[in-house]
């Protein structure tokens, strides 16, 4: 399927692999309605709907920035709206916006919790409920959350319950969504990294520059989302996808131009053994 003039939501997209995803459809001659909080520039993090905006359009598509906090319900429809206002309809949701603490039980403050769950779970659900009367009208719609295989070893959940949880509620959902829309030929399916990957977060709240040097750049799950999301939406659904197979069935073997230490000792990501 072609991407031309097709619309996708793609929410956190104002920096990292929510950018990248945004870039490479763009690249393709999608329109993206870039919905994320980040209206001002932040230190640490770099990026806004408006900086990400700009790179989308020299990429070659067509950008909508809206400032979108996922948690509030009434922000998610005023995004939908002004999507389907500017472009006249949706064909694409990607869920990539997420809240990360690798804390323990004890560890872990309330408002902490919540934040996951408000942004992982409840945020990526009402995003996808009120896109779905829009999708249902495309001729290839897709829904694309960004969340891990359900992997039950002991160890996934052992060390940051409330994190694992909150990421596996999404893959759940994907799975539910696959079933329910099935019939409306909506396709829903998730994307997760073999390795860990070079974006604000991991440097800031996981392993710094020596993490950075053992991963990949937001370029491999770009186009990893772009193989899945080209796709019939009727023959596609009901996935949880790992970056490498999903470039692997493409025939895209040699991964060593995604890396950030090209020949360099990879780190593998949570959730993937």
């Amino acid at each position: 399927m072609s991407f031309n003039g097709r619309t996708a939501i793609i929410t956190g997209a104002s920096r990292g692999i929510g950018k990248a995803i945004a870039l490479r459809l763009a690249k393709e001659g999608a329109n993206i309605v870039v919905a994320a909080k980040s209206v001002e520039e932040h230190p640490k993090l770099g990026g806004t709907i408006f900086s990400a905006a700009r790179e989308i359009e020299a990429a070659g598509g067509m950008a909508l920035p809206v400032a979108c906090d996922i948690r509030f319900e009434d922000q998610i429809h005023d995004m939908v709206h002004k999507a389907v206002e500017r472009f006249g309809g949706i064909d694409i949701v990607v869920n990539n916006a997420s809240a990360i603490s690798l804390s323990s039980t004890e560890q872990t403050e309330a408002k902490r919790f919540d934040l996951m769950h408000s942004i992982n779970v409840r945020g990526t659900f009402l995003v996808t409920k009120a896109s779905i009367p829009f999708l249902k009208k495309s001729i290839s719609p897709h829904i694309l959350t960004l969340s891990p295989p359900l992997n039950l070893q002991l160890k996934w959940f052992s060390k940051h319950v409330a994190y694992t949880i909150s990421k596996y509620n999404m893959s759940m959902m994907t799975l539910g969504w696959a079933e329910e829309f099935r019939n409306d030929r909506i396709a829903a399916n998730s994307l997760w990294p073999r390795t860990t990957i070079a974006t604000a977060a991991v440097r800031n709240l996981l392993g710094g520059e020596a993490l950075i040097n053992m991963s990949r750049t937001p370029e491999i799950l770009a186009d990893a989302a772009y193989f899945i999301l080209r796709q019939r939406s009727a023959e596609c659904t009901g996935n949880l996808f790992i970056d490498e197979g999903v470039l692997a069935a493409e025939g895209v073997t040699d991964l060593n131009r995604y890396a950030v230490v090209p020949g360099g000792k990879l780190f593998n990501d949570l959730f993937v053994d």
